[in-house]
């Protein structure tokens, strides 16, 4: 027989996160932002990280008539034993924050390809970490890893990125498997491209590596394999960020939910 509190009645339940306390990193823009502000309006307390003092202040502001809370927190994710300490208490973990850089393999930077590996995997991997005491002890937890099609996909010229997405992705159902027995679930999400100032500074990046101009890009490279021709909007990945995390999603765990235009049903 089946608990009510586990399968609710279809559209019976909104989505109300009160009493919840949620942790989203690289909150300052972008994904990160539209998280922050989706959780805080299904009445969550979320504690917004990044390193962006001025993003962070301009997000507070924005939600400040949201029915959730919302708390700044600056903090630079290389800091991997503060990372894991500022996820202490947690019951939803959003591991958003990133960076890009598009370069062949062989001239990609050492210290950059090290730096994307700490923020992309290193640091959600401490995150989980500090957060799943406080999950298993109260029986219930959300971790949403915020993953790409390249999680799933290669792209040239994207190593470090492709490589830390597929880190991601493995993490994400390791912490499924082990957090199964605890009430904890942990799945990732993966747009294609989202309109974001990480995609807006591909658009230079990839002219130049391809040798064409801006404006072609985002037709012949970005959008060429979707079959849907736009950019997703941040709000699009906040709302199946926060389907995960509500009331009937207990048993979706260890996935990745592909919100991509058709990109890979190629």
């Amino acid at each position: 027989m089946t608990s009510p509190s586990v399968l609710p009645a279809p559209h019976a339940l909104p989505l109300d996160l009160g009493g919840r306390t949620a942790l989203v990193t690289g909150a300052a823009g972008g994904i990160g932002r539209a998280c922050a502000l989706r959780l805080a309006a299904a009445g969550a307390e979320v504690r917004a990280v990044d390193r962006d003092a001025a993003g962070l202040d301009a997000l507070a502001g924005d939600a400040g008539d949201l029915p959730g809370t919302l708390t700044p927190q600056v903090l630079d994710l290389t800091d991997l034993d503060a990372a894991e300490r500022s996820a202490a208490g947690a019951d939803i973990l959003v591991n958003n924050a990133g960076l890009q850089l598009v370069r062949p393999l062989e001239e990609f930077p050492p210290d950059v390809f090290h730096t994307v590996l700490t923020v992309m995997l290193e640091a959600p991997f401490r995150l989980i970490r500090g957060a799943l005491p406080h999950m298993y002890g109260q029986g219930w937890g959300r971790i949403v890893n915020i993953s790409s099609v390249h999680g799933l996909r290669a792209s040239a010229y994207k190593s470090a990125y492709v490589a830390a997405k597929h880190g991601l992705e493995g993490l994400s159902k390791t912490a499924a498997l082990e957090g199964a027995a605890h009430g904890v679930t942990s799945n990732c999400v993966n747009p294609g491209y989202v309109r974001t100032p990480l995609v807006e500074k591909q658009l230079a990046d990839q002219a130049r590596t391809h040798g064409i101009p801006e404006e072609r890009v985002l037709t012949e490279v970005l959008l060429r394999d979707s079959a849907v021709k736009r950019l997703i909007e941040p709000e699009e990945v906040a709302e199946a960020v926060a389907y995960l995390c509500g009331p009937g999603t207990s048993f979706v765990t260890g996935t990745s939910l592909v919100l991509d235009g058709g990109w890979s049903a190629h």
